[in-house]
């Protein structure tokens, strides 16, 4: 037989973590009476909504309810009659379905993002495109010859180098691979600022969302709760069930899946988010471990000065002692996330 030789994919650097999300108010957005139509199809009518500071919200329901509507009214895209009121201090950063029909096909991905980048986040920009997988050569492509993938992922690492505290993301996982959106994922939940997502992927919503709120009838219903909460409560199987009345004639109601079906499929969900988040916090107390050892040894050459005095009077000791103590700070920040992730994803799990 022949042997099938499998590449070795470094994992360690992919992963990346939003700029810090600015503070604003209590209150994000709100609308009162809202009302939008495309000529004489009305698809919004008396929508009142408000989003609080820090909320995770997923919007579900069936195509043409006015998901993606609300996303743009919110984003500034879309005219529309009645109120809406965009919180104190709030910057938008908005990422619609076809964001990728923005990028400039004659710009290589590397120019694409150097155009936008200021400050200090120009020295992280192979960084930032090597977190999205724009490794080595890559970086050199047209956008022309870039695959939707591709293209998608270039739009999300532009959409990171703006601090911006709401984040609506219209079907951001459309035309990412699995550790695509396992790198969006993880931002996600360690991002600080608010989230609103569009999205039919069952999957990467579990965990990520504390409300969900349902489009229907040209209004709204709020559900509290992550997917797997409003699923269950609906007796629904996937996110693609409220699509099916449109399949279906004189049906009412969707297909519906059994409870323990969709119980099973939560706990093994979330016993894969259990053994993920311990993985990492392994590898965090591996490099925890290094780092102190590293900083151990650094202490006991400024314990002997005249030893090490080339590299103490140089200053390049000094430098590297103060960015290896930098390191082993976030590194502690992240493990300290990481353990409060498994508790509640623990707590999660002892429930079901």
């Amino acid at each position: 037989m022949d042997k099938i030789e499998i590449e070795q994919i470094d994992r360690s650097a992919i992963h990346f973590k939003f700029p810090p999300a600015p503070s604003s108010g209590k209150i994000v957005v709100e609308t009162r009476q809202l009302k939008k139509s495309y000529g004489d199809l009305l698809v919004l009518n008396d929508l009142d909504f408000v989003s609080l500071k820090g909320e995770k919200i997923a919007f579900v329901g069936k195509n043409g309810e006015g998901k993606t509507t609300l996303s743009k009214i919110i984003a500034g895209v879309l005219e529309y009659d009645g109120q809406l009121n965009i919180g104190y201090n709030v910057s938008v950063g908005y990422y619609a379905q076809n964001q990728w029909e923005m990028l400039d096909p004659e710009k290589t991905v590397f120019e694409t993002i150097d155009d936008i980048a200021v400050g200090d986040i120009r020295k992280n920009i192979k960084g930032i495109l090597g977190s999205f997988m724009f490794g080595g050569d890559a970086i050199d492509k047209k956008v022309k010859v870039l695959s939707g993938g591709e293209k998608s992922r270039l739009s999300l690492a532009k959409l990171l180098l703006t601090p911006v505290n709401l984040l609506i993301l219209d079907e951001p996982t459309n035309h990412l691979d699995m550790r695509s959106k396992d790198i969006l994922k993880n931002a996600l939940l360690m991002y600080e600022g608010s989230l609103i997502v569009v999205s039919h992927d069952r999957d990467f919503l579990q965990g990520l969302t504390t409300k969900v709120v349902e489009f229907k009838n040209k209004g709204i219903k709020e559900h509290l709760g992550d997917i797997y909460d409003f699923l269950a409560k609906r007796k629904l199987e996937s996110l693609k069930s409220l699509e099916e009345q449109k399949k279906l004639n004189g049906q009412k109601e969707p297909v519906k899946a059994s409870e323990n079906k969709l119980k099973y499929e939560q706990k093994k969900q979330l016993e894969r988010d259990v053994r993920k988040v311990n993985t990492q916090i392994s590898k965090s107390e591996s490099r925890i471990e290094k780092l102190e050892s590293e900083i151990v040894l650094m202490d006991e050459k400024l314990s002997k000065p005249d030893e090490f005095a080339d590299e103490i009077s140089s200053g390049e000791l000094y430098k590297t002692y103060d960015l290896f103590k930098k390191k082993l700070s976030t590194e502690m920040q992240n493990w300290e996330y990481l353990q409060l992730k498994a508790e509640e994803l623990s707590e999660k799990l002892s429930d079901q």
